[in-house]
């Protein structure tokens, strides 16, 4: 077997934006004026900011002062509690809903990749009939789509089997392309913002129910709006099992945050200057309007070209993280022993091939409308699988905390400023934790998402041992 190579920061820090800064950037700017006004806006994305930095700090912390720990939130589930069967649910759990909420958010990167693309390839979108199969028809447009995700997802699972240290330099490189190209659309944007475009620096907004929103209720919703944005600031904590150290780890993950949080806002707030808000409401591609209104008809191709870049990078980046998260439980004991496997690459194999199979399951819903709308649902339901990683982490570090494991050397000001971070980091993952399951039907069907990890828990080791600190 070769010798695996160690990722670094630049590479660690590509990961935690490519992950966080995908398709969603793209929709922000609609999305955001459709429920506040500037000032709600910018107070959503400081609040929203300072909570994930507090969750980001636990992460950071937490991967030097318990290095042992490679698995991320999966690993410190695990250690949290003392009795061995105990520790082995509660791992085997998070790891297990982390790991099918991938596979759903990999698939949402690969289909929005091809939407961009129909941009230049037209037929991607013909309805024309492909095949009849009794009453269920396939379209030329679904069929190909279809391909093109198949051939995608399959083919970034060949360039990861190649290696995961290759894999993540050719993240480097799509992450420095799309936050240069974004960092372009923010120096055309301030040259060119009007503020008679933008409106009121506040104003009332309405409701679906034509209810009239105030400041706090728009706050409010946007920083529901700018949660789903920063979904993947844990991927160096994922990878820390491969990482040159801890601090390589805790540094890439406040860097990334930081560029993230400086392009979504940026971002999010110029758009408003560009366009008029109601043109920007029913924008289906409001970054490509906005570009449209400054450079020309050339912006549609422009933003296609910057969003492909941007979701192939981010594509690599989760199927990564979808592959390593359970292979570095595996390797510790908490999750399928099948799983801890590698190739001579120094790639989890099985955990990737077993990866894109689930996720291939899921483009089987580019074959039908009616699929696709269970498909955005099932999306729903499984995001909530990721906010449990943001729980478990600042509960494990206020354990670290109050019982003084791992602090015996630190000074006693350090101890208490980590305990106060673990607070904030809780309070928050509380908040979006409840602001996520405030649909009941999305609430029940995570339940029984996490439910149906029970039906393979017997497949597991008894009483497996975590390496000693």
């Amino acid at each position: 077997m070769t010798k695996q190579r160690k990722m670094g920061f630049f590479v660690l820090t590509a990961l935690v934006i490519g992950n966080m800064v995908g398709s969603g950037i793209f929709m922000l700017p609609r999305q955001m004026a459709e429920v506040a006004s500037p000032l709600a806006t910018l107070l959503a994305w400081i609040f929203t900011g300072a909570g994930v930095l507090m969750i980001a700090l636990v992460f950071g912390n937490l991967a030097v002062k318990r290095p042992d720990l490679t698995s991320g939130a999966q690993s410190h589930a695990y250690a949290f509690f003392n009795r061995p069967k105990a520790k082995q649910i509660a791992g085997f759990i998070a790891v297990w809903s982390y790991w099918v909420a991938n596979w759903a958010g990999n698939v949402s990167l690969i289909t929005s990749f091809a939407g961009y693309l129909s941009v230049f390839f037209p037929i991607l979108n013909s309805r024309d009939s492909f095949v009849k199969i009794g009453g269920f028809t396939i379209t030329e447009g679904q069929a190909l789509t279809f391909a093109v995700c198949t051939v995608l997802l399959w083919g970034i699972a060949f360039i990861i089997s190649k290696g995961v240290s290759g894999a993540g330099k050719i993240n480097l490189l799509a992450t420095i392309a799309k936050v240069g190209g974004f960092f372009l659309f923010i120096i055309i944007a301030v040259f060119s913002f009007q503020s008679a475009k933008m409106g009121a620096f506040y104003h009332p907004v309405y409701n679906s129910a034509g209810l009239k929103e105030g400041l706090l209720s728009q706050v409010n919703s946007a920083a529901i709006v700018t949660l789903w944005a920063f979904i993947g600031i844990e991927s160096a904590l994922m990878f820390s099992g491969r990482a040159k150290s801890g601090k390589t780890v805790q540094a890439a993950t406040i860097t990334g945050l930081v560029v993230a949080v400086m392009l979504y806002s940026l971002i999010s707030i110029l758009a408003l200057g560009l366009i008029p808000k109601e043109k920007l409401i029913g924008s289906a591609s409001p970054l490509a309007d906005a570009l449209n209104s400054v450079i020309g008809s050339g912006g549609s191709a422009v933003m296609a070209v910057l969003a492909l870049i941007c979701l192939f990078g981010s594509a690599i980046g989760w199927v990564m993280m979808s592959a390593e998260a359970p292979y570095q439980a595996a390797k510790k004991g908490i999750f399928l022993p099948f799983l801890n496997k590698v190739n001579k690459n120094g790639t989890p194999i099985r955990s990737l091939v077993l990866t894109c199979l689930a996720s291939q399951f899921f483009i089987c819903s580019t074959l039908s409308g009616d699929i696709a709308v269970a498909y955005d649902f099932v999306v729903k339901v499984s995001t909530l699988a990721f906010l449990i990683q943001y729980f478990i982490s600042p509960i494990f570090q206020l354990k670290l905390v109050v019982t003084g494991s791992t602090y015996e050397s630190s000074k006693p000001i350090k101890r208490v400023v980590d305990g106060i971070i673990a607070i904030l980091a809780l309070g928050y993952s509380l908040w979006i934790m409840k602001s996520g399951t405030e649909n009941l039907t999305i609430f029940l069907l995570s339940a029984g998402l996490f439910l149906v990890g029970f039906l393979l828990y017997p497949l597991m080791k008894k009483q497996p041992v975590l390496p000693k600190e």
